[in-house]
């Protein structure tokens, strides 16, 4: 259904859309994933108030990478902001009505980034000043705070005058988030570092976040591509994955790179940046069932950049497949099974080990990462039949790539004519494989 062409949509067309939107929020592996804001009035100033905004990302594979978080709401009255510390208002606004104090920002519906690593330390609290990216909860709780201080005037300087700010944006529009309304909750107690002494917020409120990748892409952005040691069929991403608005402004294999998307990343604003594949997304996942032991089976995943402009820093893989209940080994990439909201382990979250590999390249020769698995066979599950080995459902960086179809995985030889010879041959493969292992 076209949106668009609805110059007067009826009432169960617009339920259906905010239905769709809220469905698709909704992430089975990660139910309780949410990005989650949090408002501490700390003190009262003799117009208005100082605030501790904290940014908690709870969502276990899912990140904001650079360049960086971006937090806008709009005043519920004529508030300004005096000073910020550890961030900082992208534009000014009209503060012409002030002549002597002039504020930090005046604008009715400010917008507010991270400030950079390295800012002095008198401009830091704890949790800036990162850029704006903040890892997800699960690859490191530590790292999914981010945290500004706020000095607001002319809001009212008591609980019953300050009115809490409204249409909360995170990421800007098209980002895929929607955020709901602030809401007043019990205010904040703060442990001094000697655990000696508690304070308490003289009001806090909380700001939810979740993401939907309907909102942020009409398209997937990546897409999984199988093949296997039994069969010289390798299945290749469904054409067009990612839709293929840009199959005529790509980056034809053999072009000379650098003048195509320049080298300076401040200025790479311009010009094509994906390689041009017959699926035309920038990250594919390549899933190849390697080797085949006795009571184990071997695995190869390759993750390929095919985008020129992006590292992917601090990326996440989440695979579903029934056999991760028991995985044995993972080489050069870190995994965390996702257990705490299912009833089964099939599904686990892999992702880059520190200093090694956890930045994916953009395309080129280092545009990829790779690593193999090796999982225990369950003789009442295990089975090579029907496209057994290859995964459910794949996520990277939280957003679910684009599967072949079932009747499109590589299968299994016809066996129905084989010789003694043949099972021979395969048995003295297998042999050689186990001594391999």
């Amino acid at each position: 259904m076209d949106f668009g062409r609805l110059a007067y949509p009826t009432t169960s067309s617009v339920f259906f859309f905010i239905l769709l939107s809220y469905a698709a929020a909704y992430d089975p592996l990660d139910p309780a994933a949410n990005i989650t804001i949090k408002w501490d009035v700390v003190s009262w100033t003799p117009d208005g108030y100082v605030a501790v905004v904290t940014m908690s990302n709870f969502q276990m594979y899912r990140h904001i990478m650079s360049p960086g978080w971006s937090l806008g709401w709009t005043w519920a009255k004529k508030e300004v902001i005096w000073s910020m510390v550890g961030a900082q208002a992208t534009e000014q606004g009209d503060c012409s009505k002030f002549k002597t104090d002039i504020p930090h920002c005046c604008k009715k519906n400010p917008t507010v980034v991270d400030l950079l690593p390295g800012v002095p330390y008198n401009q830091q609290i704890a949790n800036c000043c990162k850029g704006g990216v903040v890892a997800s909860w699960g690859q490191d709780p530590s790292a999914a705070v981010s945290a500004f201080q706020v000095s607001v005037g002319r809001s009212g300087a008591s609980n019953k005058t300050v009115r809490l700010p409204k249409n909360f944006t995170l990421l800007g529009p098209g980002q895929g988030y929607t955020c709901s309304p602030a809401v007043i909750v019990t205010p904040t107690i703060f442990v001094s570092s000697d655990g000696r002494r508690k304070t308490q917020a003289m009001m806090t409120w909380n700001v939810t976040c979740t993401y939907s990748q309907v909102l942020a892409s009409r398209y997937p952005t990546c897409c999984v591509s199988m093949s296997s040691f039994y069969n010289d069929t390798i299945t290749s991403c469904p054409n067009c994955s990612c839709g293929c608005q840009n199959r005529n402004n790509c980056v034809r294999s053999g072009t000379g790179i650098q003048t195509v998307v320049g080298t300076n990343p401040v200025t790479k604003s311009a010009g094509p940046s994906i390689q041009c594949t017959q699926h035309m997304c920038p990250i594919r996942v390549h899933w190849h069932v390697k080797l085949n032991y006795k009571e184990y089976w071997r695995v190869k995943i390759t993750i390929t950049n095919f985008n020129y402009r992006v590292n992917y820093t601090d990326w996440t893989l989440v695979v579903q497949h029934p056999n991760l209940n028991d995985i044995t080994q993972v080489f050069s990439f870190d995994y965390k099974p996702l257990t705490a909201y299912q009833s089964i382990n099939d599904s686990g979250m892999f992702y880059g080990v520190k200093f090694f590999n956890e930045e994916l390249m953009e395309a080129g020769p280092d545009g990829n990462v790779q690593s193999e698995l090796i999982l225990h066979k369950d003789i009442n599950t295990f089975s090579f039949k029907q496209g057994w080995g290859f995964p459910r459902k794949v996520y990277f960086n939280g957003d679910e790539c684009k599967m072949p179809l079932p009747d499109e995985y590589p299968y299994l030889p016809n066996h129905s004519h084989s010789t003694l010879v043949g099972f021979l041959g395969l048995a003295a493969s297998l042999v050689l494989q186990v001594l391999a292992f």
